[in-house]
């Protein structure tokens, strides 16, 4: 991983959005912190793309895409993305057809009740009620699960045929080949009508743990806040840069390196 600043100046001029991941990565303490805040207002304002894209349930997400200034938030790992529309209304798009889902939903209940009784003190998200179309269990949030415990819920869920996947707080798993870079191709084509993989040298992404590894893998431009380093050992695929500092204000700062050396508007 190489510092933020030793991100060039013309790579950065030549970006037309910003996906992001959202806990630990624009959050500090569970809250979006204001100079996060701030830095998605000065992005949107000058003209980016913004895409949140989370482990984090759709009911979760709807008040903060109902009040942040991005494009979409694209809950559950890429199942689905909530669109605010020009009268300020939310909608929500899926990946699967209600049908899937509801199979789907059926079938990680029983996984998830599986955990609850098979793990030693493995417990459901708090956030669990707003979930439609994956499951989480806590590792770090409200509830502390060492390695081993994280490494049985992934085994287990993958042993039921879910897709498993760890991110700072939570343990998601769910059926259907959506994943983040899925999302984020997905939402290119839905608000855009564009090609992500025909312009993905002209997108950043910022995270900060194991679940963002796939993004780092395939953003040219990737970067992690400072706390990426506590999943350094454990990541598949490093981001490209990391910022001095961890968690809200190390988004603030890669913010502050795009802006510093943005494309005029006209020529997005």
């Amino acid at each position: 991983m190489l510092p933020l600043s030793r991100w060039p100046c013309e790579a950065r001029a030549g970006l037309v959005g910003v996906f992001t991941d959202i806990d630990d990565t624009l959050t500090t303490e569970g809250a979006i912190s204001p100079d996060a805040l701030q830095s998605l207002a000065d992005l949107k304002a000058a003209g980016y793309h913004l895409v949140a894209i989370t482990g984090r349930p759709v009911g979760w997400s709807e008040p903060f895409a109902a009040s942040w200034p991005v494009d979409s938030i694209v809950a559950e790992n890429g199942a689905v993305a909530l669109v605010r529309s020009v009268d300020g209304t939310i909608t929500k798009r899926y990946q699967q057809d209600a049908m899937t889902r509801a199979r789907n939903f059926v079938r990680m209940q029983s996984v998830l009740d599986r955990i609850e009784r098979e793990i030693p003190g493995a417990q459901r998200a708090t956030d669990s009620v707003g979930r439609e179309c994956d499951i989480a269990v806590d590792h770090s949030e409200f509830v502390q699960l060492d390695d081993a415990r994280i490494a049985a819920v992934v085994a287990l869920m993958k042993s039921e045929g879910m897709h498993a996947t760890v991110s700072s707080i939570h343990v998601n798993g769910w059926y259907g080949e959506h994943n983040k870079l899925e999302g984020a191709r997905w939402i290119v084509r839905e608000l855009f009508g564009r090609s992500l993989d025909g312009e993905m040298s002209s997108w950043a992404y910022v995270g900060d743990s194991t679940n963002d590894a796939l993004m780092f893998q395939h953003f040219e431009h990737s970067i992690g806040v400072a706390n990426v380093r506590r999943f350094e050992a454990s990541l598949t695929h490093l981001p490209r840069y990391v910022a001095p500092s961890e968690r809200g204000a190390g988004f603030a700062e890669v913010a502050g390196a795009i802006l510093e050396s943005r494309a005029p508007l006209d020529a997005r």
